[in-house]
């Protein structure tokens, strides 16, 4: 019997499709997702955290408000990493009654179909700015993925009666099933996709 996560679930028979970002997700088998940060000052060093790990670390940093714009972001989580662990065990638990699935696998599904493909960078040139059509890093892929499913979950919680790991359980679904009406991170990279199309 291997190690399993949170003791309930296998990451080995975890499979990641998408060849480019198969070096990208972690998925070592580890019982406890919480590395206390020893890859922090290491180049590319957050290719080594476990990609659950990498979902609570997210959940952390989400802005109180969505209404107002902040130069920072103001959590009323941020270092708090037990309970946002808590709340993406919870998530889980919710996706495998919800699913019948390993919810990690669904996670991977959510992350892989949210993942932008392209986007668009400013250039300046004879002092007028231009949007020109970029490919995304694989790195950048994982990343923003995971960036968009944290912020439609804690969203869907804001002034809502229901929780976090729940909306966050329900957003990881509909990403993983490309339902582009119920998951912000779908709407969030078409998009970008159809932005940057129209910037080629």
């Amino acid at each position: 019997m291997g190690i399993k996560l949170f003791g309930k679930w296998d990451l080995e028979e975890v499979e990641v499709k998408n060849l480019a970002l198969k070096d990208k997700i972690n998925l070592k088998p580890i019982f406890l997702p919480h590395t206390s940060g020893r890859h922090e000052h290491k180049r590319f060093g957050k290719h080594r955290v476990p990609i659950v790990e990498r979902l609570a670390n997210r959940l952390m940093g989400q802005p109180l408000n969505y209404g107002v714009k902040k130069s920072r972001v103001n959590s009323k989580n941020a270092g708090k990493k037990v309970r946002a662990l808590k709340v993406v065990e919870r998530a889980l638990e919710i996706m495998h009654l919800k699913t019948g699935k390993n919810p990690v696998q669904v996670l991977v599904e959510a992350i892989q179909n949210a993942a932008i493909r392209e986007e668009t960078t400013r250039i300046i040139y004879g002092g007028v700015a231009y949007l020109h059509s970029v490919d995304v890093s694989p790195t950048r892929m994982v990343d923003l993925a995971i960036r968009y499913i944290a912020q439609g979950a804690a969203m869907k919680s804001y002034r809502s009666v229901r929780r976090l790991d729940e909306c966050l359980a329900e957003e990881i679904i509909a990403a993983a099933n490309y339902d582009r009406n119920k998951s912000y991170a779908i709407k969030k990279k078409e998009e970008i996709e159809r932005i940057a199309a129209s910037s080629r």
